[in-house]
């Protein structure tokens, strides 16, 4: 809900920077209540409010987040606890609105969902865990990676040692970077991995902050709220 009938709260909570850590939970499907679809959920999603699949075009919460001025964006998998105690504890440290992407398996109404990058056999070559300052490589022991490809603006799979590829090809993550952030969240199998971690974290002053900072300039003022109450027409042109 906090993508549909909640999701005009989500957007400004995001776009004011409010002191706020938001969880996600994505499982892409109401699992609380019969397994309808939901924003989440893929094109032709069989459910009971789209018995011959869904024809809705799914909201990318990370998209969503960083469109809406969001200072803090990371995801998590609910199984990987360790990685997502880590993303959490980022969430909370920050000031400011912090979005959190959690995928969850639900295993009533739409079981095995994210298995494509989630599953034991698969979770090597198609899940990133980015971490600042460390290079954006994958697979078993490290051996693919990420990088720009040459001439564009596009992110590509290379292997170093392979087609004159070397070590320094391989994207370093900065999280303060919002186009990259931008590429990243967008990535999914069979092609990319999905990233996880924390994606964007470039703090800003909070809305809270500006607020009281407004209040307090006006306090210094020595407004008696009284008399302007009792002193007759206060509008100029």
């Amino acid at each position: 809900d906090s993508l549909s009938i909640g999701g005009n709260h989500t957007m400004h909570v995001l776009r004011r920077n409010v002191d706020l850590t938001l969880l996600l939970f994505n499982n892409e499907i109401y699992g609380l209540t019969k397994g309808q679809a939901s924003p989440t959920s893929r094109r032709g999603t069989r459910s009971p409010s789209t018995p011959r699949g869904s024809i809705d075009t799914p909201i990318a919460p990370g998209a969503f987040a960083l469109g809406a001025g969001a200072r803090f964006f990371a995801r998590g998998v609910d199984v990987q606890q360790a990685q997502l105690v880590d993303v959490m504890t980022r969430a909370h440290a920050h000031r400011g609105a912090a979005l959190v992407e959690i995928f969850q398996n639900c295993v009533v109404f739409n079981d095995g969902v994210f298995d494509e990058f989630t599953a034991r056999p698969v979770v090597d070559d198609n899940q990133l865990y980015v971490k600042h300052g460390q290079p954006l490589r994958f697979g078993k022991g490290g051996v693919r990676g990420l990088r720009v490809r040459p001439g564009t603006l596009l992110l590509e799979v290379v292997t170093p040692g392979e087609d004159g590829v070397t070590d320094d090809d391989i994207l370093v993550h900065d999280e303060k970077d919002l186009t990259l952030a931008g590429m990243l969240v967008q990535l999914k199998p069979p092609i990319f991995p999905v990233a996880v971690g924390v994606i964007y974290d470039h703090p800003a002053r909070t809305y809270e902050a500006d607020l009281m900072a407004e209040v307090e300039s006006e306090l210094a003022r020595g407004q008696d709220f009284a008399a302007l109450l009792a002193s007759g027409q206060t509008w100029e042109r």
